[in-house]
Order: C-alpha cells, then structure tokens, then sequence
C-alpha cells in the first residue's frame, strides 16, 4: 500500500478521487491500493522555551540558542497554559499507523516552502523511515492530478526546499522569541512581541504615519487660462509654479494685457503600451485591496478556495509568467470563457489575433507559474469568489492581446511671456484595455484633456483665467495596496513592472505569507485600519518607537535575508552558515532591546496622563504619548502648522487645556489665527476661541 498525505481534507479528496481510494475511513480514504490523509496545516511546529528548560522571561537566559530543535504537536492555550489538541493527537495517531505500514509515502501537501515543511516536521516528528516521493502540481484538475501522479519526483529532490524552509521557520523563532523576551523585560510590564519580518513591517507603516502627520504643505500657485478653437473648448496650465500669491497675480495681468494665446509647438507621439503581466499573488492582493477593498487575508483565503475547487491555478505563486508548455493550453483556456457574461465577446474576438506571449518565459517562473484560470466552469460562484475569479480570468485575457496604441499629444503655448502646456491623449486601438474598457491612467490626470487641431502659430483667444492655489502634499498612509508592494520590494520605491520583479527576492516575507504578517500585526492590536489606510495604534507606536533605530527593525537586512533563504532553496548556500548568522544577529538584537531606556533616563520632560490616570505621557520631537500601551492617549506636536512647545503640552495634557497661543494657519483659508488646544471628551485636541460671547469649540 501506498500512502499520500495531502495538507487539507479538501485536496486530499480530489487527489483519493483520482486514485480510486472511494472508501472513507476515520481520518483518511483508502482503495485500489491507496490511503490518502491528510494534516490541517501545521500539525507539528517548533516547541517553546519552557521544552528546553528556560521557564519565564529571565534576562539571564537571553539569548535562547537551542542546539537542536525540539519538534512537538500544535497545542492549544488553555488560560495561561498551552496543551495539547485533542484533535491534532488523534491525526497524528492515524498518520503514524499509515506510515508504518506504507511501501512508500507521496507527498502531496501544497507545492511550496511551507507545504513542504508540514510533510517534513511531520515525517520526522513521527519517525517514519517510508521513501518519499513528490506530487507537484500548479492546479487540482482532474488533468493536472493524473499528470502529476504520472511525474512523481524523488522526495529528495526537495531537500534544498526543506533545508530553506527549516532555517526560515528556525529564524522566526530564534529572532521572534528572544527579541520579544529582550523587549518585554527592559519595559519592564506587559507581554511584548517582535518578529523577524512583524516588526520591520511594522516600522513601515508607523514611519510613513508619523511622516505623513508631520508633514507640512507648502502653498504654491499655477495659472491657468480657458481657450478654445472650432469650437472646442479646453484649458492649459502654466509650465512655472509661484511661490506667492503676487508673483502668480502678476503673471495673470501679463496673460491679461496679451489677450490671445499663441501655439509655439505641437508634438504628437504615437505610443504602444504592453499588456499587464499576469497576476501573482502580491498583485492580486495589491489591485483587489485597491479597487475592491479586499484584505490581503481575505484576498488569499479566497484564491485558495478557487484553487481547491478546481477554478484557478496555485495562488501562492511569486511568478507572472508561465512556460512554453503552459501556453499551448491558453487558446483552450480563452475559450471556455465564450460563455462568460462579461467577458464573453471579447473571448471570442480573441479567435482571430496572435496571443501576445510577454509573460512566456520559462527562466522566470518559479515554483508555480502565474495566476490562470483552469477551464472548468465558474458556476455556483459567490459574490466574493466571483470578483477574484473575474480578476483573474480577465487579468488572463489582457495580458495575451494586443497592445494599446495611442496618440498623445504635447502642446507648448505662450501668453505675454508666459509659458503653457496642454497634453492630450486618444486611443488609436483599444487593444488589452478593451477587457475591462479600462481607463488609461494618463487620462486621469488633470492635466490631461480633449483637445482640438492645433498647429503651430495658432492664436487663441483668452476667455478666462485664474490663479490656482494649490499645496504640496505628503505621501499617503499605507494601505494594504501599497504595504504589499513596500513588502516586495523591500521598502524601495519601484517605478515600473520591471523594478518591482528585479526586488522580489529581496523582499520581506512572501507571497504565501505577506498576508499572514500583516494580520498578526492587527492581531497584536499594533495597528487598525480607518476606512483603507492602515493606521498604528498607542501599543504599535510605543513598540515603533522603542525600536526604530535598532536592527530588529531594519527592512534591508530582513529583505535580505529573504534572499539568502531562496538561495538555500536552490541549492546555492550552506543552511547552517545562514543559521549561525541568524544567533549572531539574534545575540545583537537581544544586547541592543536589553538596553532600552523606556522610564525616561534620557531625560525627556512628561507628565502624568490624565486619560488612564495610571500611565506617564513622553514627550518625543513629534509627539507626546502614554507609555501605557492600552491608554491610546496622543498629541502631535504640529498642530494646524504651528509647533506647541513643551510648556504648552505639559499645559494641555496637566490641565486639559492651554492658554491662547498664537500663530497657528488655516488649512481651508491660509489665513493666521489664534486659538487655545484642549482634550474634548474623547481626548482628542480641538480649538477654543475668545470672542464677545463667550468661548466655542471648533474639533481640530
């Protein structure tokens, strides 16, 4: 008898169907030569301090440095305790019992890192001596199952992936652990948690926050005149941008004294532009948060469940491209979409073009290839799965067409001396962007119009014109969207599709667990999400902050060793040299958390909180804040422009409100006012004014 073990009940049922093991048994399937079990995920993990003998969070024990890792059942916390799931004892028993009794195991976990790891801490937790060989596979169809059944690899032709996934999960551990311990003991309260990619992820999103809220606009100005030709009205702005509001109304009186316009040349470009390639998984994630609002978590949960019942390839994929071998299935994939509701006529009018084979690339695709439909019918869909479904079946249609081409147009034109710019932009051929009808993005910018004829030498009339204000801006919070593209990248800003694979292997996490991460950090309540930004909470500040300038928090150094752990999957670097530098590290991290001042030695002013009544509020450069992680109290220093100094916030946060301050800037007008600060019930800051009648509140 042979013995499969799949990662989930759901696949190993397929994988039974396939075989012919039809008779179900307590805990697997079994016929025609075959049992088929299965784990639920990660049965066997890595145990806790307490199994090597280090009870507590003791300074003295720091760093912990296990030689050899002890590998025991996922448990279940009972109060403070942790014991032992009953049912992961009783899958393990049934297991055990299969192996033992197996000619040979065929590992058909998830075809990937972690897949792997499951099948391995389990094989050697159990003790199991069987030979292995290796199902893999990109999707569960029915054909893909028998191909792959009919190409069973060696087991330890996956070894490198084990020993990869092996350090990852050691490194977790060795920097999760006593990188939480170091932390928890110099605050000297509460139970504190740090991880090898948690907390640089983390710093990501609190440092684009505190960048954000102290960010301060600066006011400039740009003309802009209404002109028109055959009829055809439109607008162009000014090249140069003015600093004051003189400056841009005296460019206006040039404008004005001209009357007319003049075109001095016109410059049109007729431009191709790729299809999109494929989607991965991070992309995927990415465009469903942008456009639909999806979480990460939510986005993978549901390509999974795509995956398993049979309608899309593996969605834990870091690739956008496919092979050689997998294009010759694309025309047949095209056309089981003739039916599709939406995108059915384009399915058929891709009948007569030649495919567009930019994301055919046998060297870029990894241990899966891209996203793609498989060909069976997207009934009994719900909503949710119907929107990934059609991400990915219309991502699938675009990136095999043709080109977009377009027609944009530059015009510079000249008004009394100064210097104007319209552009314009027409589609010559939809191409791709006819799936979706998508809008070119160019169009979206404001600068770009509809404009008419114009050749050079054109006079044209000024029917209107103004002076706008306009203010720099600061780069947004992160959402999901676009920490996942940070993630990938390693915090580098990629411009282009290009860039952004060249970083993949130096990015943070993966595909298969950007998700993950980002839940843990909601989980540790360090971050909440406002509408789609994602937003750090008082706990997530005070960890930030605590650590920011220390290596724990270093996304380079984590990015690269993501890159180091790929290497160890391809068999290009020793796992045990990567693991002594992961202690060397954890040994630094630990020395550097251990010497955190976090009861004010370094001499900043405070004040008692007057929110929680227990905490003290630390004054920082850019905010004051309760050290009581669950208070949530805060004040930004910069307030509508104006920075309070400490005598002003110990006011405000002793009294609940500070004197008349002067010197604080409208946001709407511009304009000066003077105001004092106070808490309003809810401890956020408003303004209170004097006047005749009295004082009102205005929320800041």
């Amino acid at each position: 008898m042979k013995v499969c073990i799949a990662e989930k009940p759901s696949v190993a049922k397929s994988i039974a169907a396939i075989l012919g093991a039809t008779s179900k048994k307590d805990g697997y399937m079994e016929g025609n030569g075959w049992a088929v079990t299965w784990a639920f995920g990660h049965l066997v993990g890595l145990a806790m301090p307490e199994a090597y003998g280090f009870t507590g969070f003791q300074k003295e024990n720091l760093p912990i440095l296990p030689k050899e890792f002890i590998l025991i059942p996922r448990q279940i916390k009972e109060g403070k305790e942790y014991k032992n799931d009953p049912g992961v004892m009783k899958q393990l028993k049934i297991i055990k019992e299969l192996f033992s009794k197996a000619d040979g195991i065929v590992v058909c976990t998830d075809a990937g890192r972690e897949g792997e790891l499951i099948h391995r801490y389990i094989y050697e937790y159990l003790g199991s001596n069987r030979p292995c060989q290796r199902l893999w596979i990109s999707s569960l169809t029915d054909k893909a199952i028998k191909e792959g059944f009919q190409n069973l690899r060696p087991g330890s032709d996956y070894d490198n992936l084990y020993l990869s996934a092996r350090a990852r999960s050691q490194a977790d551990w060795v920097v999760g652990l006593n990188a939480s311990q170091a932390l928890s003991i110099a605050a000297g309260r509460g139970s504190w948690s740090l991880g090898r990619v948690q907390t640089p992820t983390l710093a990501m999103i609190c440092s684009r926050y505190l960048e954000n809220k102290d960010f301060k606009p600066q006011t400039y100005f740009k003309l802009k005149i209404h002109t028109a030709k055959d009829d055809t009205a439109f607008a162009v702005l000014s090249v140069d941008k003015y600093d004051t509001r003189s400056t841009a109304d005296g460019a206006l009186q040039q404008v004005k004294a001209a009357g007319t316009v003049r075109v001095t040349g016109v410059e049109k470009k007729e431009v191709k532009q790729e299809p999109p390639l494929l989607y991965d998984l991070t992309t995927l994630q990415k465009e469903a948060n942008s456009k639909h609002g999806f979480s990460a978590d939510k986005t993978l949960n549901i390509a999974q469940a795509l995956y398993e019942s049979k309608k899309i390839s593996y969605p834990r994929t870091g690739s956008r491209y496919i092979s050689a071998d997998v294009l010759d299935e694309i025309p047949h994939l095209i056309a089981t979409l003739k039916n599709h509701p939406r995108f059915g006529a384009y399915a058929a009018s891709m009948d007569n073009i030649v495919l567009n084979i930019r994301c055919v690339d046998d060297k870029k695709v990894t241990d899966h290839h891209a996203l793609i439909i498989t060909g069976d019918p997207a009934d009994g869909l719900t909503g949710d799965e119907r929107t990934i479904y059609d991400m990915i079946a219309g991502r699938m249609l675009e990136s095999f067409s043709n080109r977009c081409t377009k027609e944009n147009t530059a015009v510079s034109l000249d008004a009394g001396g100064v210097h104007f710019v319209a552009k314009g932009s027409v589609t010559l051929l939809p191409g791709w962007r006819a799936v979706f009808n998508a809008t070119d993005e160019e169009a979206q910018d404001e600068d770009v119009t509809t404009l008419p004829q114009l050749a050079e030498s054109d006079m044209l009339p000024v029917r209107d014109m103004e002076a706008l204000e306009k203010q720099t801006k600061p780069r947004p919070l992160h959402t999901e969207a676009s920490l996942l593209g940070s993630m990938e990248s390693a915090g580098k800003e990629c411009t282009n599709e290009e860039e952004r694979e060249a970083m993949k292997d130096a990015g943070i996490g993966t595909p298969a667990t950007r998700a993950a991460i980002i839940e843990t950090l909601f989980a540790r309540e360090y971050i909440v999400r406002e509408k789609k930004a994602l937003v750090p909470t008082n706990k997530g500040l005070v960890v930030y902050l605590a650590v920011k300038d220390k290596k724990i928090a270093d996304v380079a150094m984590t990015g690269s060793w993501e890159h180091a752990l790929s290497k160890i999957g391809e068999g290009k670097m020793d796992a045990a040299t990567f693991h002594h530098s992961i202690e060397v590290y954890a040994s630094q991290i630990t020395t550097e958390l251990l010497g955190i001042a976090f009861e004010r030695q370094d001499d900043r002013p405070g004040c008692g909180c007057l929110k929680c009544k227990s905490g003290q509020v630390i004054f920082f450069p850019k905010v004051a804040k309760c050290n009581n992680e669950h208070c949530g109290l805060m004040v930004f220093r910069t307030i509508a422009k104006k920075d309070l100094t400490d005598t002003q916030l110990t006011a405000l946060l002793t009294n609940g409100k500070t004197g008349i301050i002067k010197g604080f800037t409208s946001s709407k007008t511009g304009k000066p006012f003077d105001a004092a600060v106070a808490f309003d019930a809810d401890y956020k800051t408003v303004f209170e004014f004097e006047n005749k009648n009295g004082k009102k509140g205005k929320t800041k």
